[in-house]
């Protein structure tokens, strides 16, 4: 896997334009879309003019883009590179212990 050294913001413009791409590659208006995501228009006009939006927006948005699928992958385990290493994922705690 080759490396990635964008930053959150490039993420966040990768997002946007790929969001907005989709959006009009289906052939929906920002309202066709607000209507069906249920997010208000001024919300997804913002999303799409500075890519700023909450997780439960963008989630929506991705949704009514049938797009969920690419958030499935976001926070996969570390590869496993022992066995020790595979007993504590099959047996990770449910939270982690605060430390201090």
């Amino acid at each position: 896997m080759i490396p990635s050294f964008d930053t959150a913001l490039d993420l966040r413009e990768t997002i946007r334009l790929a969001a907005r791409n989709r959006r009009i590659a289906l052939g929906l208006t920002q309202s066709d879309l607000a209507g069906r995501s249920g997010v208000p228009l001024g919300t997804l006009k913002r999303f799409e003019r500075l890519g700023e939006v909450s997780l439960t927006t963008l989630l929506a948005l991705a949704e009514a883009l049938d797009a969920l699928d690419g958030f499935h992958g976001l926070f996969p385990l570390p590869e496993a590179r022992s066995l020790d290493d595979l007993e504590r994922q099959s047996t990770m705690p449910q939270r982690a212990r605060r430390r201090g």
